[in-house]
């Protein structure tokens, strides 16, 4: 059928979220997506065998290609993971043009990562719709059952969206559509996926797990946006799939649970750092620990504190390069790798920036409900690094303290 009913009062799938509560919340938007001026740089580009993607301002949209070679795939996946709330229905939103079925290609766009990065070999867990070749189907990969369940068009137990169903929608996957999917994780719940017609979240397919497997349906909820396109078979012409817009959202609101953790350079006065002058020095970086690529971490606090009679400028700069003597230590929570010991680099964009001068300057970074500066990832497994460098602004050097908090979400 097309629509879920509460079989109590008979409300539509439109007006109730996974848990089939009634919708009266305001909904919390974790993420969003749009390419107005330039492709949002939100996402990591993976491509190989000249897999590559352009971009369309006219139509604020990214075209992921692929091309004519054996092998040639390129994706498109957000840099951050989405925090999953128990007991909160999790929604996610993808709107895409795919490009005319054929055979031999195949095309992807869900709620769906890599464990472990692109060359880890370890399987995806997520949710995502999947035309190859010819067959259009809802995909359940889960690293924890070590499978990947397919459903084809022909039996979801939803709208087939064939023009047999409820809604009389026959789905064109070459228009532009809107694919939604919520979940009710808590390691055993149902996700139901689906497409909007006409302003209305319709059903396609609901995954059943309760009551069904030994362990998680998949190893978490908190995941990556992913768009996908492949040549599996090196098929003549090359093949575009267009990514539009993306949301996640937690219906009912969102309330973050977090463990605060830090990190200082120096601890007193006599072990202050040195700062160069008019030159900005590294002083402190923090990034993911390669283990715990899918946690999320917000940085959220900088302390500054200026031992000499000197005033300085600092800097927050996101994947400065050439970080000469690093040498990285896990800290006790084992998710944050840090380095104190860098003594130059290069670029960096900057994220915050300010200045000090004798007493602890406190900054706030950011928000258990900001994520515009949680670290991420890259689909090969590299963590996005946040440096703290310094300056001071007499003409001897100048000596800091520095303490950088961070929350790590439950």
């Amino acid at each position: 059928m097309s629509y879920l009913f509460n079989d109590t009062v008979g409300f539509k799938a439109d007006v109730v979220d996974a848990f089939n509560r009634l919708k009266v919340a305001n909904p919390f938007t974790l993420f969003d997506s749009q390419n107005r001026y330039k492709p949002n740089d939100k996402w990591d580009v993976f491509g190989i065998t000249g897999g590559t993607y352009s971009y369309s301002i006219i139509e604020s949209a990214v075209n992921l290609i692929v091309g004519t070679t054996l092998g040639s795939k390129i994706s498109r996946e957000t840099k951050r993971i989405f925090p999953y709330q128990p007991g909160k229905s999790l929604l996610v939103l993808n709107t895409f043009a795919l490009n005319q079925p054929k055979e031999g290609l195949r095309q992807r766009i869900g709620y769906f990562g890599l464990t472990g990065g692109a060359t880890s070999g370890i399987p995806y867990n997520g949710v995502y719709l999947q035309q190859s070749g010819l067959t259009l189907s809802m995909v359940m990969s889960s690293a924890s059952l070590n499978a990947t369940i397919t459903v084809n068009q022909a039996d979801w137990n939803g709208d087939k969206f064939d023009g047999t169903g409820l809604s009389g929608r026959n789905l064109d996957v070459t228009k532009g559509n809107i694919l939604w999917m919520d979940f009710e994780w808590l390691g055993v719940g149902d996700v139901r996926t689906g497409f909007y017609v006409d302003g209305k979240p319709v059903i396609a397919h609901t995954f059943h797990n309760d009551n069904i497997n030994t362990t998680t349906y998949m190893t978490t909820a908190c995941l990556p946006i992913r768009y996908e396109l492949e040549n599996l078979t090196g098929q003549t012409g090359s093949s575009q799939l267009k990514q539009i817009c993306s949301s996640v959202i937690s219906d009912g609101g969102y309330q973050g649970r977090s463990q605060k953790q830090f990190v200082s350079v120096g601890t007193k006065t006599s072990d202050a750092v040195t700062i160069g002058n008019g030159t900005l020095t590294p002083v402190l970086s923090i990034r993911l620990n390669s283990n715990r690529l899918d946690a999320i971490v917000l940085p959220t606090q900088l302390d500054i504190l200026v031992t000499t009679a000197d005033n300085i400028r600092w800097q927050l700069l996101l994947n400065a390069t050439g970080l000469t003597g690093a040498s990285w230590t896990t800290h006790s929570n084992g998710t944050i790798d840090y380095d104190t010991s860098t003594t130059a680099y290069t670029g960096g964009q900057i994220i915050q920036q300010g200045l000090a001068y004798q007493k602890v300057e406190s900054t706030a970074l950011g928000t258990l409900e900001d994520f515009n500066i949680q670290l991420g990832r890259s689909q090969s497994g590299v963590s996005d690094i946040i440096t703290l460098v310094a300056a001071g602004a007499a003409a001897s050097t100048a000596k800091i303290l520095a303490s950088l908090a961070w929350e790590e979400l439950l």
